[in-house]
């Protein structure tokens, strides 16, 4: 009778632990050959400066009030420097003291898109995985609520903004490749004045071509154009280490809970089929 009960327990135990392995297997795998995912690298100006100043390894693009920014105060958004905004973005995040991030204002006005470029060794039609952390805040010397959020695209060509014809006094974003896989990150709600901390994101694309170009936006009050205005931070691109432990992980940390409380429970149970046996 005791193996009547112990049986089925390390029976549904093994086929999760399976299903688990084979669930997780098939997980999106993240894009090959991107480095660089805290704008640390550079060949042009030292931070706090212009993106495109900065030049950051791998990267192109960011015209317009977009920059890198560092960790140490002095250089950081809300350092002295321009563009300054309420606070910088704070919580349990990989960056560390050395590492950069990107500070844009998320009014189309004053924006552009900025991608890596040459992202080869794709599968056409494979679906990958993007993650990296996000945070918000706003210029000092503005109030209002604001929203803030990144539209991020996978391509032969990076994102690009326009004027929105139905809707006056708001653009609109789009990529010129027609096959792009465009995704919007969780929306950011600022109230004025604030800053929102680091949050990791994670999004899915599917390839088009065997070389694509990563890009990113910053997307502020769903594309208006008034100046209110909304500022973005992003760092951390395709980083594995984005607030979980990786799926291989998770799984033998389920599967050792649930020996675990396995073993426990037909220690629980031996006494009872003990008696039950005896009265047999």
């Amino acid at each position: 009778m005791q193996a009547s009960f112990r049986k089925p327990a390390a029976i549904s135990l093994g086929a999760l632990a399976v299903a688990l392995v084979a669930s997780w297997s098939h997980a999106d795998p993240y894009l090959p050959g991107l480095t660089n995912q805290d704008f640390s690298s550079y060949t042009g100006s030292n931070p706090k400066a212009e993106f495109s100043a900065v030049k950051p390894t791998g990267w192109t693009g960011g015209t317009g009030l977009i920059f890198v920014v560092g960790q140490d105060f002095a250089n950081s958004p809300a350092g002295p420097i321009y563009l300054t905004t309420y606070g910088n973005p704070t919580g349990d995040v990989f960056l560390s003291p050395k590492s950069n991030y990107v500070e844009a204002d998320g009014n189309p006005i004053y924006e552009s898109g900025f991608q890596y470029v040459d992202l080869t060794g794709l599968t056409k039609g494979q679906s990958y995985s993007v993650t990296f952390y996000q945070g918000a805040s706003q210029q000092t010397g503005y109030k209002g609520d604001t929203t803030d959020q990144w539209i991020v695209s996978l391509g032969t060509e990076g994102l690009k903004v326009k004027p929105n014809p139905g809707k006056p006094g708001y653009d609109e974003y789009y990529n010129p490749d027609p096959n792009a896989s465009i995704e919007a990150s969780p929306l950011m709600s600022v109230p004025s004045g604030t800053t929102v901390g680091w949050e990791p994101v994670t999004l899915h694309f599917v390839a088009d071509a065997t070389t694509q170009e990563l890009s990113f936006l910053a997307w502020g009050d769903q594309g208006n154009t008034e100046n209110e205005p909304p500022i973005a931070f992003l760092s951390g691109v395709d980083s594995p280490t984005v607030g979980v432990p990786e799926p291989s992980t998770w799984a033998m940390m389920i599967v050792g809970f649930l020996g675990v409380g396995g073993l426990a429970w037909r220690r629980a149970k031996r006494p009872v089929l003990a008696a039950q046996g005896s009265e047999a």
